[in-house]
């Protein structure tokens, strides 16, 4: 990787990420203007936007256009030297074979364990550590979710305060439960979301459904094991509730009951082994893959050497560097773990008469993705270099250790909402474009790729990884930085941008079967 010391005056500068590439992104601020030069002496043909790609050499017509020493795409006509590589000027390629790809040939060796790094966790009775102290109230139907709104908002008015260790009560709420085919093939996805959800680790096992009565996922079926229908459900259509006062509070005497224990709860010294770590990138621009994904795959190595677990996910944004991880597997079996979870997604965008090439937006081309394969190398290095331990199904909950590969789409709702279900206990984001996304049951750490978005957004992005864009510093400082913030974050020392403000979005399941 080629990253010039940002000069004291903004001359021209570019990225080149590999020795093999024939692109390099504009990395100043607003661009440059056609007849720049850079120090090299290529000498820019075109305006180009910041994060775009120039070519660094003549590329021919049908001659492949390469960045991180992959091929992104082929050239659609004739490009100079020193012109703008725009997206209409690439012809995207064919995806990897999932058939005859390498399985665990270049597993990583172990890297050196990292030891005696903890955090200040909550200890949960089934071994789970949460880095929260949160009352969840699960529903089973949508038909429920505005009684418990109203609810939710007595409960926090009324309830909350009398209870200080205590850091919120939520409303699992979703579009799920009736008018679905509750027993059709691909189903179990958001009903074993639900319930994993329901034993999210920062909800100290106190299980509390609000149900309607008449839906077709039965309220029981989101208890986990051990827990009794008699004390941990209510059903609004229950003979005893005369009115709707009386559901309401009958929905606060068993808050109340479940806020006194949770409030007894104390964070304790847990290793750093306890840490469930979701990684997701949202809003990517050209220069995700250049700083805050690498310098967070430095941070997921280190977590690894902890003995923690770390997710990534989002299969349409590795589909294309599937050739590069079905390697890097612990085993043949997690290779094919990895080709099961791209070839079912690849099935699923069929039917749905799309390809990946839907999933990059306008803003990722604005910032300089042409298309998804380049988006996809990018993504991919927040994994860093360790061996891929195991691989999750949508929603399924995480029981190894060390990097998982989570399957799940890849909107950033959609993608949070299955990690949680697996138990992450933090979640880091990275963004080049800019998200205010937020989560109110896990600490959100928000990464940016660039200073203009830092600084434009500083109040909302907790570490600027454009540093590293400008030679100010390196991927493996901002790592650390992470890594040492992720704990802090976890012990509750440090507040995220997104708690300061009560920056969160809703839950959204994953539901690919159909409705009625």
């Amino acid at each position: 990787m080629t990253i010039p010391v940002k000069p004291p005056a903004e001359a021209p500068r570019y990225i080149k990420l590999n020795d093999a590439d024939n692109v390099a992104i504009v990395a100043n601020a607003f661009g440059m203007p056609a007849g720049a030069r850079f120090p090299d002496g290529l000498t820019l043909r075109d305006y180009v936007p910041q994060g775009h790609k120039v070519a660094l050499t003549d590329i021919a017509k049908d001659q492949p256009i390469v960045r991180y020493g992959e091929v992104i795409g082929y050239a659609v006509d004739d490009i100079a030297a020193g012109c703008w590589v725009e997206e209409s000027r690439i012809r995207m390629p064919t995806p990897p074979s999932l058939d005859g790809l390498e399985l665990a040939t270049r597993t990583p060796p172990a890297l050196p364990p990292l030891e005696g790094f903890t955090f200040e966790g909550y200890r949960n009775a089934d071994g789970t550590v949460g880095t929260k102290n949160i009352l969840a109230i699960s529903t089973s139907v949508q038909c429920v979710a505005g009684t418990l709104e109203i609810a939710l908002k007595r409960i926090k008015d009324e309830l909350l305060p009398k209870y200080p260790n205590v850091d919120d009560v939520v409303a699992v709420t979703h579009v799920y439960g009736c008018g679905v085919a509750i027993n059709a093939p691909k189903s179990e996805i958001p009903i074993r979301t639900l319930q994993n959800l329901a034993r999210h680790p920062n909800y100290g096992g106190e299980v509390m459904v609000v149900g309607l009565g008449c839906e077709k996922l039965s309220p029981d079926r989101l208890l986990p094991e051990g827990k009794t229908a008699d004390h941990e459900i209510m059903r609004l259509q229950d003979e005893s509730l005369t009115s709707f006062g009386a559901m309401i509070e009958l929905i606060m005497r068993m808050a109340d009951e479940r806020l006194k224990v949770l409030n007894a709860r104390q964070r304790e010294t847990c290793p750093a082994s306890d840490l469930v770590v979701g990684m997701q990138c949202g809003g990517s621009d050209a220069f995700s893959g250049v700083t805050a994904n690498p310098a967070l795959g430095f941070a997921a190595d280190l977590l690894v050497r902890a003995g923690a677990t770390v997710m990534f996910s989002e299969v349409t944004e590795v589909r294309d560097a599937i050739h590069l991880l079905t390697p890097r597997a612990a085993n043949e079996q997690v290779a094919r773990d990895l080709i099961r979870e791209m070839r079912w997604y690849d099935d699923y965008l069929d039917k749905g008469g799309v390809d990946r090439s839907a999933n990059t937006t306008p803003g990722n081309k604005k910032g300089g993705l042409a298309n998804i394969v380049e988006k996809a190398l990018g993504s991919s290095a927040k994994s860093g270099s360790s061996a891929i331990s195991g691989v999750l199904a949508p929603g399924e909950r995480v029981k190894e250790k060390g990097l998982i590969f989570a399957a799940t789409p890849a909107s950033d709702f959609v993608c949070g909402t299955l990690q949680l279900a697996s138990g992450m206990n933090v979640h880091i984001f990275t963004t080049g474009r800019g998200t205010p996304y937020g989560l109110s049951s896990v600490p959100v750490i928000k990464v940016a790729t660039r200073n203009e978005l830092a600084e434009r957004w500083s109040d909302l992005i907790d570490v600027n990884a454009g540093t590293i864009a400008t030679g100010e510093a390196t991927i493996e400082d901002v790592g650390w930085e992470i890594f040492r913030l992720i704990l802090d974050v976890a012990s509750g020392k440090t507040k995220t941008c997104t708690d300061k403000w009560g920056l969160y979005n809703q839950l959204a399941l994953f539901n690919p079967a159909p409705i009625t």
